[in-house]
C-alpha cells in the first residue's frame, strides 16, 4: 500500500465510530451507520470481519483496512465509546389491559390485539356463520382466523344473542360475535388463559347494581352511631329514654302500615336476569331446572327473586364446574 493510499485510508477512518464492549472486544461502525463490524487487536495480529480485509489480508499479511485504522486512530485520543448489548425485548401482556371482576381477572380485547403484533401476528380473518334474524332468535355467529407469520392458524367461534348482550350493544349482535370470536382466537394465538371482558355478558352492571342497593343499607347503621353514644353517657336515665319509644311505634306501624309493602326488598333487575339466563345456557342448565334451582334455595320462582337473592345465585352458577 503506497503512502497516499494510506493517508486517504486513514482520513476515512478518522471519520468512523469506534465502540469497545466491557470486555475489551472493538466494534467499528460503517460509513453508513447501518453495520458494526468487529474489530480484533492483538500481538498475534489484527483482523477485522469486513469484506475488504478478506480480500485484501491474503495477499498482505500486515494490510490494515480502516475500521483497523480507526481503532489505532481512535485509543490514542480517548474516542472510544462505550458499548453494551441490547437484550431482546419479550412480548408482554400490558396490566393496564387487565381488570378484576369479583376477584377473577380478566383480559381486554386491545390488550389482547397489541400483545399479537408483539409476537408478529400476520392477518385476521372473519367468516360469518350465522346472522342473526327473527327465525333463530337474532343469534349471530361468527369464526375468526389468526395467523402468525410462520403460517401457524387458531380458529375460534364467537356469538351473540339479545340474551347474552349488553342492552348497549344489542343492536350490534353481528359485530359482537365477531368481536368475541377474534378475541377468543387471539386468546388461543398469545396463549393468554384469562376470559375475555368481550366475551362475558352484563356483569359490570350486576356488580354495580348491587352496590347501589347494598349502599343505603348501610348508611343507617353509621347513622346510628352516633345516636346510640349519648345516652351512654347518662346511664341513669337510659331505661325511660328508650323504652317508651319503642312501645308507641310498634302499635302505630302495625295499625298504619302495610309490612309486606314495607320491608320488601328490591326486585332483581333485567341485567340480572340476562346474566342467570346466558350463565345457565353455558352450563347446560334447562328452564325447567333453573326454575326448581330457584324453588328449591330460595322458596320462589326465578321472576320473584329480589336483587339480594339474584346476585347471591349468580355467584352460584359463576362457581359452578
Amino acid at each position: 500500500m503506497t503512502a497516499n493510499e494510506l493517508q486517504k485510508r486513514n482520513e476515512k477512518a478518522d471519520s468512523l465510530r469506534v465502540l469497545q464492549t466491557d470486555d475489551g472486544q472493538f466494534f467499528v461502525e460503517s460509513s453508513e451507520g447501518k453495520i458494526l463490524y468487529s474489530v480484533a487487536i492483538g500481538d498475534s495480529g489484527d483482523s477485522c470481519t469486513c469484506g475488504d480485509f478478506a480480500k485484501n489480508s491474503k495477499r498482505d499479511p500486515d494490510f490494515k483496512c480502516k475500521h483497523i485504522l480507526a481503532v489505532f486512530n481512535a485509543i490514542p485520543r480517548s474516542a472510544v465509546q462505550g458499548a453494551f448489548f441490547l437484550g431482546k425485548q419479550m412480548p408482554k401482556l400490558d396490566e393496564r389491559w387487565i381488570t378484576k371482576i369479583e376477584g377473577k381477572e380478566f383480559v381486554k380485547y386491545p390488550g389482547l390485539l397489541d400483545l399479537a403484533h408483539q409476537q408478529g401476528i400476520s392477518s385476521i380473518e372473519v367468516d360469518i356463520v350465522q346472522m342473526p334474524t327473527a327465525e333463530n332468535g337474532n343469534f349471530a355467529v361468527c369464526r375468526a382466523r389468526v395467523t402468525s407469520r410462520i403460517g401457524e392458524t387458531f380458529t375460534d367461534v364467537g356469538d351473540a344473542n339479545p340474551i347474552n348482550c349488553s342492552s348497549k350493544v344489542s343492536k350490534h349482535l353481528l359485530r359482537m360475535a365477531s368481536t368475541r370470536a377474534i378475541a377468543r382466537a387471539l386468546r388461543s394465538y398469545t396463549n393468554v388463559g384469562m376470559t375475555a371482558l368481550e366475551e362475558l355478558a352484563d356483569f359490570n352492571e350486576v356488580i354495580d347494581e348491587r352496590a347501589t342497593h347494598e349502599h343505603p343499607k348501610a348508611q343507617p347503621k353509621a347513622a346510628r352511631k352516633p345516636v346510640s353514644k349519648t345516652p351512654a353517657k347518662t346511664p341513669a336515665s337510659e331505661p325511660k329514654a328508650v323504652a317508651p319509644p319503642v312501645a308507641k311505634k310498634t302499635p302505630e306501624k302495625a295499625a298504619g302500615q302495610n309490612p309486606s309493602k314495607a320491608d320488601a326488598a328490591p326486585r332483581m333487575s333485567e341485567a340480572q336476569k340476562r346474566a342467570i339466563y346466558n350463565l345457565s345456557r353455558r352450563r347446560g342448565i334447562s328452564v325447567e331446572q333453573l326454575g326448581q334451582m330457584t324453588l328449591d334455595a330460595y322458596g320462589c320462582q326465578l321472576e320473584n327473586l329480589t336483587s339480594g337473592d339474584a346476585s347471591s345465585f349468580i355467584r352460584q352458577l359463576q362457581q359452578a364446574a
